[in-house]
């Protein structure tokens, strides 16, 4: 199994990080994206080889790029400049492009995003080089949060954690590993976040997934105590979609809000893999159609 390599590339002049492993001979390219107040780790699991994203991709033939998003890692220091929505775009593209060198991309570039990622993984999308996009996950996130969750969530501030915040996040307890709760954190969230979080559900999720066109998955954990995940509100997510080539509906049993982090881990990152596989083969097919 590839063993991923932390990486720092110059990005206009910002310092960009993450985990990268290659694939040797790559089917395609996968960039992950992770939630808030989090990091590049969220998809290499702590001292859990087997529960790792990256190193499952690579493994399976994708190279992976697990990004430290702009405001985060390396970056930090430099979040005052980034508060245009494109920018982040630009330096996430750009760190992946660094980051990939002359190496080969096989089929081309896939997103996959967690939470507060998701918002980038859909302005990265949008943008003109994300009609290029082979396919788009997305998981832990939604239109609209359960009450008690809101209640919490709008008490939570960069030093604030309220009471509940870590039921919400890690329970149940069970479907993690007692070593990795909480253990995979950031020094602290960039003040874009705030805003990323205010206008995501009301405003921007809707905005922007009506002008997607590449093939999206749509992961729903069995155990999320977020976001709404009933069949109207999974029935109302897909319908956003109404530009995309295909839009699926998962849900991943024996999860929580953290999916690349529990014992499910695994099974999970086979169904994501399956899903990329899924969309180069239907794109060949429609080359050759």
């Amino acid at each position: 199994m590839s063993t991923p390599v932390r990486r720092m590339v110059p990005v206009d002049g910002i310092p960009m990080s993450g985990l990268f492993a290659e694939a040797a001979d790559p089917q395609g390219v996968i960039v992950a994206l992770h939630g808030g107040a989090s990091s590049a780790a969220y998809f290499d699991c702590p001292n859990h080889p087997e529960l790792s994203f990256v190193r499952a991709a690579a493994a399976a033939g994708f190279s992976a790029i697990a990004l430290d998003r702009p405001g985060y890692g390396a970056s930090a220091p430099y979040s005052d400049s980034m508060w245009e929505p494109q920018r982040r775009v630009e330096l996430a593209y750009g760190a992946a492009d660094a980051m990939l060198g002359k190496r080969d991309r096989g089929a081309g570039l896939f997103i996959l995003a967690h939470s507060n990622g998701c918002e980038l993984a859909l302005r990265m999308a949008v943008a003109e080089r994300g009609h290029d996009l082979l396919g788009l996950e997305l998981a832990g996130t939604g239109l609209r949060q359960y009450p008690a969750a809101r209640a919490i969530l709008k008490q939570a501030t960069p030093t604030y954690r309220p009471a509940g915040l870590r039921e919400l996040i890690w329970a149940p307890e069970e479907l993690y590993p007692a070593d990795v709760i909480n253990a995979v954190g950031s020094a602290g969230a960039p003040p874009q976040e705030a805003e990323i979080s205010t206008h995501w559900a009301g405003r921007d999720f809707p905005a922007l997934a009506g002008h997607v066109t590449a093939p999206v998955r749509f992961t729903a954990a069995e155990h999320e105590r977020v976001w709404d995940s009933t069949p109207e509100a999974m029935a109302d997510i897909a319908a956003l979609f109404g530009s995309s080539a295909r839009v699926e509906i998962h849900h991943q049993g024996g999860a929580g809000h953290n999916l690349s982090l529990g014992v499910a881990a695994a099974q999970y990152h086979s169904s994501v893999l399956s899903f990329f596989k899924h969309c180069i083969t239907a794109d060949l097919d429609r080359e050759a159609g």
